[in-house]
């Protein structure tokens, strides 16, 4: 899988449709959290493609919350991305804004903790530390367990995400935390490089 487009370009092209800087954790976040996941099954060769891919899955969501995945197409081809990876990103939105189902792995697991991410970035900041480095399993699942909790995040997905992968919820909300607790502190410093 071809990136065709640079991370830089990628990041450039986020931030000309996002400004909001919840949206702009959440994208680097996800891009982190699926280079790590390309990493950990295999697709080393296609770290970037997978990670881009995060990057940019939200570009038409500040701006076009109703159209999402519908007006991300039209904004990515202008800015140079190529079809392949228009799949993937638009992908994470089946079932709920189009019909462009997840095939790859990739778009499985992009698919799989999209809202997952959102869910433990909200049960870190109710932590002494406001960090994932000192959560455990058993900590999140209560959390997850909780409806009132993250109530934006949708479980539904999550577990049709877990079903898609063919993993267990518990794999899915272990692994995806592994993955946010590797790629925090690079967030947390490009962040801090956007003030």
């Amino acid at each position: 899988m071809e990136s065709q487009i640079t991370r830089e370009k990628a990041w450039e092209l986020l931030r000309r449709y996002n400004k909001d800087s919840f949206h702009l954790q959440h994208a680097l976040t996800v891009e982190g959290v699926m280079r790590w996941f390309a990493q950990q099954l295999g697709f080393a060769n296609e770290v970037d493609f997978w990670g881009i891919v995060g990057l940019l899955h939200d570009i038409d969501f500040e701006q076009y919350p109703e159209e999402h995945c519908i007006k991300a197409p039209e904004l990515l081809r202008e800015g140079g991305v190529g079809e392949e990876m228009i799949h993937a990103i638009c992908s994470h939105a089946y079932g709920m804004h189009v019909d462009v189902k997840p095939e790859h792995l990739m778009e499985k697991v992009l698919f799989a903790t999209d809202e997952l991410t959102g869910l433990i970035g909200a049960a870190a900041l109710m932590r002494p530390s406001k960090s994932v480095q000192d959560m455990e399993l058993k900590s999140l699942k209560k959390k997850y367990k909780s409806k009132a909790f993250a109530a934006g995040c949708s479980r539904e997905v999550i577990e049709q995400g877990a079903e898609m992968l063919g993993w267990p919820l518990d794999e899915v909300l272990q692994k995806t935390l592994e993955a946010m607790r590797a790629c925090e502190v690079q967030v947390a410093n490009e962040m801090a490089a956007l003030q």
